[in-house]
């Protein structure tokens, strides 16, 4: 995009791969002090065990801290909005408020419950690929499958009227696209929560049998509105981004090393394990949710003060080579054991069980449909989302 801004350090990719100069970070420094347009100066966490450590430590390491940036064209946060935008946002609290909220939900992301639900999801995938069929060749995939499948799944799942999917995924990519405003993005993220504050409100007049009906039923009376608008705002946002994003980039990923395609397409035992290997080598979330030190603290040997931003780059940690023998290289064989691509530690993504079922479902119906599927254009034409906190592409167009 002509004009744009330089991202953050921990952002930048070539295609599939983060910068090299983020690597020579993790390997000569491990801890770097950033100063970028988008925050205040943070400091950036490469290693994956000292990621790993930073997760997991959630009394020296706050995420109920953080203030968002304030826009120099304009108002920042009221407290009132600040209050808002805090109230049931599982990334933006510290236990026991956290620990409080996600005891409620966990029920609902269980492997049990996620086994309930494959059978819709290998109905809403078989639908989606009839889709892109009937489009005729070329066809985008991100169009006909990566959006649709994970905006349809978690709509049925909160109750969320899939007929409103073009208004929130636009609100929802404007959130996370760094080369927005912060005026555009903070509007953005207000309709949302004001959209989803009309449906929680709908939910507590007559409770459903999606996720807000299940909570206003079970949990109604310890929930506030506010807490139960913030819920569906973080799942619905992260519900959808994440995995479409995977979906469309992992996609590629696979056309681009055609035996591994191959293996994704015709050997089921094969699938669960290259699930990971996408999920470590895309990394498509580039950082967890930012950290406030509440003390001084010392990461590989750099002490960092406290009230100072901490940034973990997961994509780094998810090619560090304390973690797996020749992390650069894309190899569905070995599974990628231990990787952070969901987190850590009590931050842990809620959604991973859901986001791992819709993976396995998708590739390799995806790929058994169309066996000769093969990109559409030439690889400097696919155009990456360079400025968006979820990485990934933003169309795909195939032929098979």
């Amino acid at each position: 995009m002509a004009g744009a801004p330089e991202m953050p350090l921990h952002m930048r990719r070539v295609q599939f791969d983060p910068v090299e100069e983020l690597g020579r970070s993790r390997e000569t420094e491990g801890v770097r002090r950033l100063v970028t347009s988008f925050a205040p100066p943070l400091y950036l966490v490469t290693r994956f065990e000292d990621v790993r450590e930073a997760l997991a430590d959630t009394t020296r390491f706050s995420n109920a801290q953080l203030q968002p940036p304030t826009p120099s064209d304009g108002p920042g946060y009221s407290e009132e909005e600040l209050a808002a935008l805090r109230a049931g946002n599982l990334l933006a609290l510290d236990p026991p408020d956290h620990s409080r909220l996600r005891r409620m939900l966990t029920p609902e992301f269980t492997m049990r419950r996620m086994r309930r639900l494959e059978p819709r999801v290998l109905e809403i995938v078989d639908a989606a690929l009839d889709d892109l069929e009937r489009a005729g060749r070329p066809a985008d995939v991100v169009e006909y499958v990566a959006l649709p499948v994970p905006s349809l799944v978690i709509c049925e799942l909160l109750g969320v009227p899939y007929s409103d999917r073009a208004e929130f995924q636009q609100r929802s990519s404007l959130m996370l696209d760094l080369s927005a405003s912060i005026e555009e993005r903070k509007t953005a993220e207000l309709e949302t929560r004001e959209y989803l504050g009309h449906l929680v409100e709908a939910a507590r007049r007559e409770p459903g049998e999606d996720l807000l009906g299940m909570l206003v039923r079970e949990h109604g009376a310890e929930l506030t509105s506010a807490e139960l608008t913030g819920i569906a705002t973080i799942l619905l946002v992260a519900g959808h981004e994440t995995t479409a994003n995977m979906l469309g980039l992992g996609t590629l990923a696979l056309l681009r090393n055609p035996a591994q395609a191959a293996m994704v397409r015709d050997d089921p035992g094969q699938v669960d394990a290259a699930v990971e290997e996408l999920l470590r080598w895309l990394t498509v979330v580039h950082a967890g949710a930012p950290r406030t030190t509440t003390t001084e603290v010392t990461i590989a040997g750099h002490t960092i003060p406290a009230g100072e931003q901490v940034v973990l780059a997961l994509s780094s940690a998810n090619r560090d080579p304390a973690l797996i023998d020749d992390p650069d290289r894309f190899d569905i064989t070995r599974g990628a054991p231990g990787h952070v691509a969901f987190g850590h530690g009590l931050h842990h993504c809620l959604g991973a069980p859901l986001a791992r079922m819709e993976l396995r479902i998708a590739f390799p119906a995806l790929l058994r449909r169309f066996p000769d599927l093969a990109v559409a254009l030439p690889a400097e034409e696919i155009e990456f989302r360079a400025s968006h906190a979820v990485y990934g592409v933003r169309s795909l167009p195939v032929t098979w």
